[in-house]
């Protein structure tokens, strides 16, 4: 890659030479687990609607018992067998369970199929949640805090080119393959995706040489160690952990908290959104072409943002402010958007708002796990990433409504997120200093680095 934009890339991606292995099997096995979820999603959008509008409502409360009826199921796993065996079972798992919905839609009646839709509107959304967090986890297992920051955007990127991947497998093969044929489409991805992170297990032992190496280049203590492989360690404990040690912990609470905010502040948002648009368009094949639209350009500035702007902005503001940026720009975009309900604010307002989670707010955010146990990483990060996620859905969803019946207008509504948003850079502020201080303490605890060999 010549000229300045080569040059740009270069500068903007540090990787070292012992990490090229792992960076591009995270990047593909990213690719794969959204490529494999965003092939279905048109299928579930659809199979949602054909149960009735007024319906999806419930579906989401269904989704949040899912969750929470998964959760302990998974912690089992995760407590007796190691990370080499739990993660390829998990992604066979819902592979399984898209060979059944395949079946099963191929023997129903129009009224069956309507209720199999219902179901699969609810797996789907919890078959999201489970498979990207349980990436992230990996990630946040074999990746150390500074290695985090400089390789998480990039990584981020194979997200953002399977999802438009994943996206362009069903608009091309579905009229050839019909959407039942897809789900067997989304399960050979998702076997893919359980290899590839057999293949990125192989290359801890490389990480952690490049960790010591950067370590030791930094002047602090060597935190890894140089054979490191926990990919046939047991991690143990209770299928309860997860919970337990999110309240216990106040840094794994706040995260919590920083969880809920976004999801009840992206409610509320998507809410509007819809209401805006529904009054300014009333067309419906006009307002799917501006959601095309707009996914298009949410896709094309994120992939550019998380290989520009996602490690220079760790890099340079750390998590803190990094983690920062999405509230602060949720504050400012309510505030206009309260003065001006349109069509044109909403847009700019989503579009920015979107980007700037896939490429600052969601790698900052899995940086925070990164200084935590391994116990921690998989139990506590689910049920953050999954259940309370989808709690805060519930929250914003609900409160939003009663908001409406209390005769709050759009400008109100709007006006509302403001100083929620406030609250939430002032979290996102403190758990930054909080993830600083924790990896401080770490590095002081640490034998005395020694010289790595080169």
């Amino acid at each position: 890659m010549n000229g300045f934009v080569g040059t740009l890339v270069r500068r903007a991606i540090v990787v070292r030479e012992e990490e090229i292995g792992a960076v591009v099997w995270s990047f593909l096995y990213f690719f794969l687990v959204l490529s494999a979820y965003f092939v279905i999603r048109p299928i579930r959008d659809t199979m949602g609607l054909a149960g009735g509008v007024d319906n999806l409502a419930w579906l989401f409360t269904g989704t949040l018992v899912g969750m929470l009826l998964l959760h302990p199921l998974y912690t089992a796993l995760v407590a007796r067998m190691p990370r080499r065996r739990f993660v390829p079972m998990i992604y066979r798992f819902f592979i399984l369970n898209l060979v059944i919905f395949f079946l099963l839609l191929q023997v129903a009646d129009a009224a069956t199929s309507v209720w199999i839709g219902r179901v699969f509107f609810i797996w789907t959304s919890v078959f999201n949640l489970f498979v990207v967090t349980v990436f992230w986890s990996f990630m946040t297992d074999i990746y150390r805090p500074a290695q985090s920051k400089r390789i998480f955007g990039l990584v981020a990127v194979g997200g953002t080119v399977g999802a438009v991947s994943g996206s362009a497998i069903t608009a091309i093969l579905v009229g050839w393959l019909g959407p039942v044929n897809l789900l067997l489409v989304s399960a050979l991805l998702l076997e893919l995706a359980g290899q590839a992170s057999r293949r990125l297990g192989d290359q801890e032992v490389f990480l952690n040489q490049a960790a010591r190496q950067e370590e030791s280049e930094a002047g602090v203590a060597v935190r890894s160690t140089p054979d490191g492989d926990h990919s046939d360690e047991v991690i143990g404990g209770g299928i309860w952990d997860g919970v337990r040690q999110v309240a216990s912990s106040p840094y794994l609470l706040g995260i919590a908290f920083l969880m809920a905010a976004f999801a009840i502040v992206s409610t509320f948002l998507y809410f509007q959104r819809i209401d805006i648009v529904s009054r300014a368009i009333e067309d419906e094949a006009a307002q799917t072409q501006l959601f095309a639209t707009m996914e298009a350009v949410v896709q094309s500035l994120t992939a550019i943002m998380q290989v520009f702007i996602t490690a220079r902005a760790l890099r340079w503001l750390g998590v803190g402010l990094t983690l920062a940026l999405l509230p602060a720009i949720s504050m400012i975009g309510f505030g206009i958007l309260g003065a001006a309900p349109v069509l044109g604010v909403v847009v700019v307002f989503e579009v920015l708002r979107r980007a700037a989670n896939f490429a600052l707010q969601r790698p900052s955010r899995e940086v925070l796990y990164t200084v935590l146990s391994r116990e921690e990483k998989y139990k506590a990060k689910n049920f953050n990433d999954t259940a309370v996620y989808r709690l805060g859905d519930q929250m914003g969803a609900w409160s939003y409504t009663a908001m409406g019946w209390l005769g709050f207008g759009l400008s109100a509504l709007a006006f509302a997120m403001v100083p929620f948003s406030f609250l939430w850079l002032v979290l996102a502020l403190s758990l930054g200093r909080k993830n600083r201080q924790m990896l401080l303490e770490s590095e002081r605890a640490a034998p005395a680095a020694e010289p790595v060999p080169v």
